[in-house]
C-alpha cells in the first residue's frame, strides 16, 4: 500500500509536507521521499529506505535543508518515489499511489517508441516511473493523464509537481481518496484527511472518482470533470485507513463501530447461547470493532493484551514469514488477570493466513482463557485484491480460505464454486467457516455479513468495490 501528500502555499511548504506525509506512516514500510520545487532554486528531491526506521527519523535533516512553496511526498511498501522526471512537458516530480496489471504489456509497447527505464525495484520496472513514460506519449498533462487512466488495467491515482502548480488525479474508478485541506497560505492534497488537520488546514472537498484537478498556493481548478460511476475501496475502512480519517464523508471510526454493533446483532440472534466474560480487539484495527460489539451487546469491553510499540515499530518486520510471524507475537503483551479463567470474545479486523490470529488465540489460552471466540470485521477473504497493492491480500493460494475450500473440494474452486462459498446462507459457507475455526483452534468463529458491512458504511452499494469478497467487478 502506499499513501501522499502535496502542497502549495505562498510561504515555504517543507514543515506541512514533512509532517503530512508522515501522518501517512500507517499505509507504507518501506520507501518514502519528498520533492519540492521553488523559483529561485527549482526541483529538489530526498528518498530514504525506512524498514528499519520511521520517516520521521530519516527525513529530519530534509526537514530543515529542503526548501520550497510546493512539494509532494510518498510512503510506500513498494517502489521508491517520488521521482524526477525531464520530458517535453519539462521537469516534474511524480508520485502514484495504485497497481497495474498490465505492465509488461505497456513497457513493450513503450520500448518499441525508444524510451527506456531507469528505475528498478526487485527486478522490475518503477511503477510510477511507467506512469511518467505513460504521460510523456501524449502532448500535455491533461491528455497524458487521462490516456494513463484510460490504457492502465487496476487502478492509479497520482500526484504530478510541476513548476505552475500540483496536478493531482483521482483513479477512474475512485477506488482510493484524494482529500484537498485549505488555509489562508495555500491548499494541501492527502490520501488521509486527518494529516492535515493538526497543521491549520480546514476540509476543502474530496475529488470525485477520475476528476483530474490542479491547485497553486492562490486556487483549485478542476481540469478534468469526475464520473458519476465510483467503486471506492471498502477495505479502506476496514483495516487500511487510520481512525481519525473519513472518506466521502464516512468516519473510519464510526463505520468501524457499525461493524461491531452488527456483529453483535447477529450473535445475540444466532448465536444467543454464546455468553464470554469479556469483548476484546486485536489492538489496533480490530479496537473499534471490538467497542461497537460491546456497547450493542452490553458486554464489558477489556484489554486483556496490549501491543508494545516503542522499539517495535511496524516496519521492523524480517522479510521471511516465519520470522515475521514471531515478531508480531512478540509485540502482545499479555494482561493475565484479565485472561485467566474468562471466555474472551476477540475481533479482529479480517483473516488473511490465519496464522497471527491462531497463534494469538493460542497464546490466551496458555494465558488461562477459557474460550475464546473470534469474529471478524469482514466476510471472508475469497479474492486477491486487483486493484491496489494490499500486501494483506494479493496472493489467492495465501488465503486460508482458499486452502480450506480447495481441501473440501479436493481441487481448485471455479467461480461457481466461489459464489456458494461467499454466500453467507449457504451450506458451503458454513462448512469453511467450521473448518477454519478447527484448524485455527477457535472456540467459536463468525464472519461479518457482506450485507452488514454495507450497511456500516452506509453509502450505495454501487459506489463499493467488494471484489476481495464476491470477486464481482
Amino acid at each position: 500500500m502506499g499513501g501522499f501528500f502535496g502542497t502549495a502555499l505562498k510561504s515555504d511548504c517543507v514543515f506541512d509536507l514533512f509532517f503530512g506525509t508522515d501522518y501517512h506512516s500507517h499505509l507504507g514500510t518501506r520507501r518514502a521521499g519528498m520533492a519540492v520545487y521553488s523559483e529561485e532554486n527549482g526541483f529538489d528531491k530526498a528518498i530514504h529506505n525506512i524498514e528499519n526506521a520511521p520517516f520521521r527519523t530519516k527525513f529530519t535533516t530534509e526537514s530543515t535543508s529542503m526548501h520550497g512553496t510546493m512539494g509532494i511526498g510518498c510512503i510506500s511498501d513498494y517502489e521508491a518515489q517520488p521521482i524526477l522526471v525531464r520530458s517535453h512537458h519539462g521537469t516534474f516530480a511524480i508520485t502514484t499511489v495504485g497497481k497495474i496489471n498490465n505492465s509488461s504489456e505497456l513497457v513493450e509497447g513503450i520500448i518499441k517508441g525508444h524510451t527506456h527505464f531507469f528505475e528498478m525495484q526487485n527486478g522490475e520496472i518503477n511503477q510510477t516511473e511507467l506512469v511518467a513514460a505513460i504521460i510523456n506519449q501524449k502532448e500535455n498533462f491533461i491528455d497524458g493523464i487521462r490516456y494513463a487512466q484510460e490504457v492502465i488495467d487496476g487502478s492509479m491515482s497520482m500526484l504530478i509537481l510541476t513548476p505552475k502548480g500540483i496536478y493531482a488525479a483521482r483513479d477512474k474508478a475512485g477506488r482510493t481518496p484524494i482529500c484537498i485541506g485549505k488555509k489562508d497560505e495555500g491548499y494541501c492534497l492527502s490520501f488521509e484527511s486527518f494529516a492535515y488537520l493538526n497543521l491549520g488546514y480546514t476540509e476543502y472537498r474530496e475529488l470525485g472518482a477520475g476528476e483530474v484537478a490542479v491547485i497553486t498556493p492562490e486556487k483549485v481548478q478542476t481540469l478534468l470533470d469526475p464520473s458519476k460511476n465510483m467503486k471506492i475501496c471498502t477495505f479502506l475502512w476496514v483495516y487500511y485507513g487510520y481512525p481519525s480519517s473519513s472518506y466521502e464523508g464516512i468516519s473510519v471510526e464510526r463505520m468501524r463501530y457499525n461493524c461491531g454493533k452488527h456483529l453483535a446483532a447477529r450473535d445475540m440472534e444466532e448465536r444467543p447461547e454464546i455468553k464470554p466474560d469479556i469483548v476484546a480487539g486485536v489492538p489496533d484495527s480490530g479496537i473499534a470493532h471490538a467497542v461497537g460489539y460491546a456497547n450493542e451487546s452490553g458486554i464489558t469491553y477489556s484489554r486483556p493484551f496490549v501491543k508494545y510499540t516503542p522499539t517495535w515499530p511496524r516496519s521492523f518486520m524480517p522479510t521471511h514469514q516465519s520470522k515475521r510471524n514471531l515478531i508480531a507475537k512478540m509485540k502482545l503483551i499479555p494482561i493475565h488477570d484479565l485472561i485467566k479463567d474468562k471466555k474472551l470474545l476477540l475481533i479482529d479486523d479480517s483473516i488473511v493466513r490465519g496464522t497471527q490470529l491462531r497463534e494469538t488465540t493460542e497464546f490466551l489460552y496458555d494465558s488461562g482463557a477459557k474460550e475464546v471466540h473470534i469474529r471478524t470485521g469482514c466476510p471472508p477473504l475469497l479474492y486477491g485484491c486487483k486493484y491496489l497493492n494490499f500486501s494483506r491480500s494479493t496472493s489467492e493460494m495465501e488465503l486460508i480460505t482458499r486452502r480450506v475450500i480447495k481441501e473440501l473440494e479436493g481441487k481448485d474452486p471455479d467461480e461457481e464454486t466461489l459464489e456458494k462459498y461467499a454466500d453467507p446462507e449457504s451450506p458451503e459457507y458454513k462448512k469453511m467457516v467450521d473448518m477454519i475455526c478447527e484448524k485455527l483452534h477457535f472456540t467459536s468463529l463468525a464472519y461479518h455479513r457482506l450485507d452488514d458491512l454495507i450497511e456500516s458504511v452506509g453509502i450505495e452499494p454501487c459506489k463499493l468495490c467488494t471484489y476481495c469478497w464476491n470477486g464481482k467487478e
